[in-house]
């Protein structure tokens, strides 16, 4: 699981991309790269990385479901994700 901080910095930058992405999509279309540089760094779309909407964790996110591959398990287990069952031949 995560730290709090590292998910609340990362909502924070999504909240900033989603707030800029119009603005930052018009400056770089205009090659105003001063402008561009005053946003905030956390504006940008690079910054953003893929984590697990339950527990934070960044590596085995699988984007179909927004969620690492421990928790898919576990629910996919309880039959929480509709339309997945576990393969039996």
């Amino acid at each position: 699981m995560a730290k709090e901080s590292v998910k609340a910095r990362q909502r924070k930058r999504e909240k900033l991309n989603a707030q800029f992405a119009d603005r930052r999509k018009a400056l770089k279309e205009a090659g105003d790269y001063v402008g561009l540089q005053k946003l905030p760094r956390n504006s940008s779309s690079v910054r953003l990385h893929n984590r697990c909407k339950l527990t934070g964790r960044p590596k085995g996110y699988m984007s179909d479901f927004g969620i690492c591959r421990n928790q898919f398990r576990e629910l996919a287990s309880m039959g929480k994700i509709p339309g997945v069952t576990k393969a039996s031949w």
